[in-house]
C-alpha cells in the first residue's frame, strides 16, 4: 500500500493497481502549488466531509479521470447533481471491491459546502486490502467511538490531523492512537493557515516520548506501509 500526500487532508492511496485519492484540496493550496492536479490518477475519490478544504478539487478531478466519488449520502447527491458518479455510504458501512474496501467510520466535526449545502454528517475510512489496513480519521475530534475500530481490524498505520484549532491536536492524537491501537501515525491539516501552525519536530517529539512514531511527509512525496 502506497501514500502520497498532497497537501493539507489529501493523500494518494495506491492498493492492489487501483488509486484512490482522499480530500482533494490541492490548487487552492500554495503549499502544494508544485502538484499538478491534472496529472494526479483517480480511480476512487473518497471524501470525509463537504468543508472547502477537503473538496476544492473532487469536480476538476472527477471530471476527468471518471472516478467513483465514496461519501455520505449528502455528499454523493450533491455531485451526482453535477452528473459525476458516485457510491454513497454512512457510518458503518463498507464500500467493497475486489481489490480493497472502505468502511465508513464516526467523525466529530461539522459539514458543509460553500454554497451553504448541508454535507451529511462527517466521518472517516477505514482502507483495507489484503493484510494491510489504514485508517483515516478526517477532520475529527478525539472520540471514544475510535475503540470500536481495532475490535473488528489491525491497524497497519492512522492518517490524524494534528494541526488542533479545527481538529484535535498533538496530544489528543497521541491518545486517538491508543484507542485505535496503532503505534504508526502520518500527521496532516498542520501547517496550511495560521491557526493550524504547529512545530512539527516537537510534534513528533511527543509521539516518540509515548512510545509511537509521527511521519510527517513532505507535499509530493511517499510511504509505503
Amino acid at each position: 500500500m502506497k501514500i502520497t500526500f498532497y497537501g493539507h487532508s489529501c493523500f494518494g492511496i495506491e492498493v492492489n493497481g487501483k488509486h484512490l485519492l482522499i480530500d482533494p484540496f490541492i490548487s487552492g493550496n500554495p503549499l502544494a502549488s508544485a502538484i499538478n492536479i491534472n496529472t494526479i490518477k483517480a480511480d476512487y475519490i473518497l471524501v470525509t466531509h463537504a468543508h472547502q478544504d477537503h473538496v476544492l478539487d473532487v469536480e476538476t478531478i472527477a471530471e476527468r479521470t471518471g472516478a467513483t466519488i465514496i461519501s455520505n449520502y449528502e455528499i454523493v447527491s450533491y455531485y451526482g447533481a453535477k452528473e459525476l458518479k458516485g457510491h454513497p455510504v454512512n457510518h458503518g458501512g463498507t464500500f467493497k471491491t475486489a481489490d480493497f474496501s472502505a468502511k465508513y467510520v464516526n467523525a466529530i466535526h461539522t459539514s458543509s459546502f460553500t454554497d451553504g449545502t448541508y454535507g451529511g454528517q462527517p466521518g472517516g475510512f477505514v482502507i483495507t486490502a489484503k493484510e494491510k489496513s489504514v485508517y483515516v480519521a478526517g477532520d475529527t475530534a478525539v472520540t471514544m467511538d475510535m475503540k470500536l475500530i481495532p475490535m473488528t481490524t489491525k491497524l497497519t498505520a492512522s492518517i490524524f490531523p494534528i494541526g488542533d484549532n479545527f481538529t484535535m491536536g498533538v496530544e489528543d492524537a497521541v491518545i486517538a492512537s491508543n484507542l485505535v491501537e496503532c503505534n504508526q501515525v502520518i500527521g496532516c491539516h498542520f501547517n496550511t493557515f495560521p491557526p493550524i501552525a504547529i512545530d512539527t519536530e516537537k510534534a513528533k517529539k511527543t509521539f516518540s516520548e509515548a512510545g509511537k512514531e509521527l511521519t510527517i511527509l513532505e507535499i509530493g512525496t511517499s510511504i509505503e506501509i
